[in-house]
């Protein structure tokens, strides 16, 4: 317990002696090995993450008959919906930024809650007959199916069924039964799909700019971009801080060599859509800091 206690001490000790270690270079100034020193004055790039989901529902053949054979209302057309689920912030590197392809692409994950993919099973015609029966034959028959499967259900967890039928077994039987109902159910309510989409965006913070238009949002087309009007704007809203804290030690009158460098703020980052949040973070931020005076690092 004590060696712990020493290490920690020695950590913040480190730290605090860091703090106050004014030859320690700010970001974006490079000191080479012979001594000399460059600056460049870096820029904040601000990656934006909007992740939004497609419902998308397959109306069933049978669709029409589900309330007059199994009493409950299904959707009779094909419908696709987007919403917007969540988004994140982060901070990009200003060479990976460049590096990176203008147009990223997708990145996809797919859950699916139907069976079988968009195809609906299929009844077998009666083998008695030639003649195939018409739609609403075909739903009073697959409605027959659906009750009766429900019924051998209730016997096999009864134990009307027989006494032979238990363990793994019963469980495999089970789980068949409920196989076949799904299959014959999505004939009347159709099948439904859900794919979650996220796409990244690069936003490059300005001095007198404090709200960006990452991209638009349409329910019918999902992610839109930032100038198509035919979507409601999905934005980024970045407030400072009203102070810029002190990251690096200014220069003393006893320094001789000094350079001025851009210390950053930090700012409030949120990510909005219809007046809900998806996603917010204190990132720090170079094009609301302020300049400052530090004495230029020495090799010793």
């Amino acid at each position: 317990m004590k060696r712990c206690m020493l290490t920690l001490l020695l950590l913040v000790a480190a730290t605090a002696l860091m703090a106050q270690n004014r030859y320690f270079a700010p970001l974006g100034m490079t000191v080479t090995e012979d001594g000399a020193v460059s600056y460049v004055e870096p820029h904040t790039i601000l990656a934006v993450d909007v992740t939004v989901a497609c419902d998308r529902t397959i109306a069933g053949p049978y669709a029409r008959y589900a309330q007059k054979y199994l009493g409950v209302r299904a959707p009779l057309t094909d419908r696709v919906e987007w919403s917007v689920v969540g988004g994140a912030l982060g901070l990009v590197d200003e060479a990976d930024y460049l590096a990176i392809d203008p147009m990223p692409a997708k990145s996809r994950t797919e859950l699916q809650h139907a069976v079988g993919g968009e195809e609906f099973a299929r009844i077998r015609p009666d083998k008695k007959t030639i003649l195939m029966p018409d739609t609403e034959d075909a739903a009073r028959d697959a409605a027959t199916l659906i009750f009766s499967l429900r019924k051998h259900r209730q016997e096999l967890i009864t134990g009307e069924a027989g006494e032979n039928v238990f363990g793994a077994g019963l469980q495999d039987a089970l789980a068949e039964i409920a196989r076949q109902e799904q299959a014959l159910l999505e004939l009347f309510l159709g099948k439904q799909r859900t794919t979650t989409q996220s796409q990244r965006y690069f936003v490059c913070p300005e001095a007198d700019k404090k709200q960006y238009v990452v991209c638009r949002f349409s329910p019918e087309e999902g992610l839109l971009a930032s100038d198509d009007l035919l979507g409601d704007m999905v934005l980024l809203q970045i407030t400072p801080q009203a102070q810029v804290a002190a990251t690096v030690v200014e220069a003393g009158p006893k320094d001789l060599t000094t350079m001025d460098v851009l210390v950053a703020n930090r700012a409030t980052c949120n990510l909005s859509h219809g007046g809900t949040t998806y996603a917010e973070k204190v990132i720090p931020i170079f094009e609301f800091g302020r300049k400052v005076t530090v004495a230029v690092p020495r090799r010793r």
